[in-house]
C-alpha cells in the first residue's frame, strides 16, 4: 500500500505514519513544517520515521498547489490520508485566514490530487468541534452539526461539504473522520495535557477554563490512529452497515467518529497529571473563552461497526504515557 499522509510531522500524522510502516507500507509524508508550534519537535518527528526507508518527507504547504502536485506525482499513492490543518479553536479567532488558506484552499489541492490519481480512498480529518452548539450527548454522526462556535470549526465543516460534493461528482470514495480530543506522546505544545505538564513542572499556574466546569472526551493517540488504519480498509460504497450509518444517499461519502465514548471532567483529568508527575498544579480558574464549548462525547458505534475497534485506554494510563515521555524528552 502506498499512502500519502498530509501532516507527517504532526502529532497525529506522526503516529499513523509510524503505524503504517510497521505494516510494511510505503508512506510518503507531506508537511509544512509551519511555526504554529516548535518545529523542532516536529523535525524530531520526521527524523524518528526517516529511519524506515520506506518513509519519505518533503516539505511544502498545502497551499502551494505545485509542490503538492509534484510530490505526489513523484509517488503515485493508492490512499490518501489528509491530516495537514491549521488547527486550534483560539487561534482562530486572532489569525482566521490562515484557516482559510491551509484548510479551505489547501484541502481542495489535496482533493485534486486524490481526483487526478483516482485514489481507492481518501481520507480526511474534521473535528468534534463542527458540533458546536449541539446539546445532545453522545455526538452521533447522523446529528446536526450546523451551528460551528468557532472559524477553524467552520473550516473543517466547510471540508466535509466540499468532500461530499467531490465524492458524488466523481466517484471518489471518502471517508471524514471526527477527532474527540487527541492526546498522548508527541503530542502538541499547545494543546492541555502538554502544557498543563510543562507548567507544573516549572511551577506555573495552568489555567481552567470555565471554572473547571468543562467535559471532554479524551482519546488516545495510539487508539486515534488504529481507527484510521481500520477506516482505510472500509473505503463508503452503495449500501449502509446498520441504520445508524452515516453513508450519503447520493455519494460514496461517509463521516466517522473518533473518540473514546466516555466523557471525562476536565478537574479529573488535572488529577490524572497531578498524580503522575507527583506535583500539584497551581490552578488559575478563569471564565469560558470564545469559541469554545462546555463538553464533547462521542458515539464512537460506526467506528466499531466499520472496524471491529474503538478506542477504550483509560485516560489516566494515557496520561501516565504521556508524562514518561515528556520526562524522557525533555531530561526532566
Amino acid at each position: 500500500m502506498r499512502v500519502l499522509v498530509t501532516g507527517s510531522a504532526g502529532f497525529i500524522g506522526f503516529h499513523l505514519s509510524r503505524l503504517l510502516l510497521a505494516e510494511g507500507a510505503e508512506v510518503q509524508g507531506y508537511d509544512g513544517m509551519t511555526d504554529y508550534y516548535d518545529v523542532a519537535l516536529k523535525r524530531r518527528r520526521h527524523e524518528s520515521l526517516a529511519e524506515t526507508p520506506r518513509f519519505h518527507c518533503a516539505e511544502g504547504l498545502l497551499e502551494d498547489r505545485a509542490a503538492l502536485d509534484a510530490v505526489a506525482d513523484g509517488f503515485g499513492p493508492d490512499v490518501i490520508v489528509h491530516l495537514a490543518a491549521q488547527a486550534g479553536v483560539r487561534y482562530s479567532i486572532d489569525n482566521p485566514r490562515a484557516y482559510v488558506d491551509a484548510n479551505i484552499v489547501g484541502t481542495f489541492n489535496v482533493m485534486e490530487v486524490a481526483l487526478r490519481h483516482r485514489v481507492r480512498h481518501l481520507l480526511m480529518a474534521s473535528t468534534s468541534s463542527v458540533y458546536g452548539a449541539n446539546t445532545d450527548m453522545p455526538y452521533a454522526e447522523t446529528h446536526k452539526a450546523d451551528t460551528p462556535m468557532s472559524f477553524y470549526a467552520a473550516t473543517k465543516k466547510a471540508n466535509e461539504a466540499m468532500a461530499h460534493a467531490w465524492a458524488h461528482i466523481h466517484g471518489l470514495p471518502t471517508t471524514m473522520f471526527r477527532f474527540f480530543t487527541v492526546y498522548g506522546p508527541w503530542g502538541r505544545p499547545d494543546m492541555a495535557l502538554f502544557k498543563f505538564t510543562r507548567a507544573i513542572l516549572q511551577d506555573e499556574p495552568i489555567d481552567i477554563y470555565n471554572h473547571g466546569d468543562m467535559w471532554r472526551d479524551f482519546t488516545y493517540v495510539e487508539d486515534l490512529v488504529r481507527g484510521i488504519r481500520g477506516l482505510i480498509d472500509a473505503a463508503p460504497g452503495t449500501a449502509p452497515i446498520g441504520p445508524h450509518d452515516s453513508l450519503s444517499p447520493v455519494a460514496p461519502w461517509r463521516v466517522v467518529n473518533i473518540g473514546n465514548s466516555d466523557k471525562v471532567k476536565l478537574l479529573d483529568f488535572v488529577d490524572a497529571i497531578e498524580e503522575s508527575l507527583g506535583r500539584k498544579a497551581i490552578r488559575r480558574y478563569l471564565p469560558m473563552q470564545p469559541g469554545d464549548v462546555p463538553a464533547t462525547w462521542a458515539d464512537a458505534s460506526l467506528l466499531q461497526g466499520l472496524t471491529g475497534h474503538r478506542p477504550e485506554t483509560p485516560f489516566r494510563e494515557g496520561v501516565a504515557r504521556f508524562v514518561a515521555w515528556y520526562r524522557e524528552y525533555y531530561g526532566v
